[in-house]
């Protein structure tokens, strides 16, 4: 049976993965999927990785050290990820839901903002900057990739992580931007509960976006 625009995406949980071959996934996932293919949440942590995005600035790496660098598919500049971050990338037929990007970037940024809001955390968006922010700290990046009309990719929220490598980027391509996690504005440590709480925000906010369209 085809899916329908408002059937609940499957989540996926990959628990600590390399970011090349997830990515190289998420491209084969997208590549092959057709009207049948349910859409699907993938959750998961990454080794340690710079991401340049397609249209980058390579200087924006400053001293990338014993970290690898992978230019990938998304839009914005340079990233990091790293053990400790929560990573959720949705795989959506947009063109099954008549979803447009910004619809599932601003779900994923809400979806955030709701998460750490129980955590007693007051988090905004910024104009013209894509992610999350807590007094002016990005606590986590979105950036998405839309193939064959489908998204992937997703967002970054910092949870309790090393901080350091952000150091050695101008991340998302602003030199000094502070960075930020849960950690450090009181919130939980555990990633596994950090997931449940941003699933729980997000599936629905995708749903009202689905039946909205």
């Amino acid at each position: 049976m085809q899916p329908s625009a408002t059937s609940p995406p499957r989540v996926v949980e990959l628990g600590r993965v390399a970011y090349l071959p997830t990515w190289q996934a998420m491209q084969r996932f997208t590549d092959v999927r057709d009207a049948h293919t349910a859409d699907e949440i993938w959750v998961l942590e990454h080794e340690p990785v710079f991401t340049l995005g397609m249209n980058a600035d390579p200087s924006h790496v400053l001293a990338a050290g014993d970290i690898p660098v992978v230019q990938v598919d998304r839009g914005g500049q340079v990233t990091y990820h790293g053990p400790g971050q929560l990573v959720v990338y949705p795989l959506i037929d947009l063109r099954r839901a008549g979803l447009g990007v910004r619809d599932i970037v601003t779900a994923l940024e809400e979806s955030v903002i709701r998460c750490v809001a129980r955590y007693g955390v007051s988090a905004a968006t910024r104009p013209k900057a894509p992610g999350v922010y807590v007094s002016g700290a990005k606590l986590a990046s979105v950036g998405i990739r839309v193939r064959r009309g489908a998204s992937y990719h997703g967002v970054a929220l910092n949870v309790d992580m090393d901080l350091e490598p952000f150091a050695r980027i101008n991340p998302c391509g602003y030199e000094g931007l502070a960075m930020t996690q849960l950690a450090a504005l009181g919130g939980p440590t555990e990633l596994s509960r950090v997931a449940a709480d941003l699933l729980m925000e997000l599936q629905p906010l995708l749903l009202r976006r689905l039946n909205e369209s």
